[in-house]
Parts: structure tokens; C-alpha cells; sequence
């Protein structure tokens, strides 16, 4: 698990430890800035460098697996599960939606029609 970071000016900087962002916290040399996903803002000035940062996906038929990693450890990574009965969900969407078009019946109407050959008699 890592924790955000970003300088006084706001600009993102590499993540951190949790432990090292509580210690940070404790010294009050940052601050919260977000909540979800916890973020902390530093308080001191300090450069903008960041580590080149590598995006791996592994892309299967029902899984996606990600990873950001840098070159010492992996930031970032997780699995995302992909839905499998489409076909089975589509069919399903199609029988209620016939089912609600064929529940119309008929209404007499609200109105009587006058003829205008009624009128000009």
C-alpha cells in the first residue's frame, strides 16, 4: 500500500509508505489533502523529480491484470474481473423489453371525433 504525495505547489511527487507519511503527519510537515485515495500535502519546499514509471497490463479473456512499477518496487497493482454472460444479459434485457411492449392494450378513446360533414349541414 502506498500513499500520495504532492508538494506545496500541488504538483504530484512519487508516492510513499504509510509509515513514513505518518511520521510526516506527526512533525507537521504535511498535511491531509484527499481522504480517498488518501493524499498528503507537504508543508516544505522540495524539487519535482520523479522515477520513470512502467504500466503493465496483462490482458486475458475474463481477467485484466495491472501493474505501475518503477524499477526498485511495484507502486500499483491489481486485478480487474471482466463480465461473462453478455449474451445470456442481452437476451434477458430483449424478453422484458417485448414483454412491456405487448402489455399496451387497447383504450377507448378520450375523445369523440366530430365529422365536418356534420357541420356544414
Amino acid at each position: 500500500m502506498k500513499v500520495f504525495v504532492i508538494n506545496s505547489l500541488g504538483s504530484a511527487l512519487m508516492p510513499t509508505t504509510p509509515r513514513n507519511a505518518r511520521l510526516l503527519l506527526k512533525e507537521n510537515q504535511a498535511t491531509i489533502a484527499l481522504r480517498s485515495p488518501f493524499t498528503i500535502q507537504l508543508n516544505y519546499s522540495t524539487g519535482v523529480y520523479k522515477q520513470p514509471i512502467t504500466l503493465g497490463i496483462d490482458a486475458g479473456f475474463k481477467h485484466i491484470g495491472y501493474s505501475a512499477v518503477t524499477e526498485n518496487e511495484e507502486l500499483v497493482g491489481g486485478e480487474v474481473e471482466l463480465l461473462n454472460d453478455m449474451s445470456e444479459r442481452i437476451t434477458e434485457r430483449r424478453k422484458y423489453r417485448r414483454t412491456r411492449r405487448n402489455r399496451l392494450r387497447h383504450r377507448a378513446p378520450r375523445f369523440t371525433r366530430i365529422s365536418h360533414k356534420g357541420l356544414n349541414e
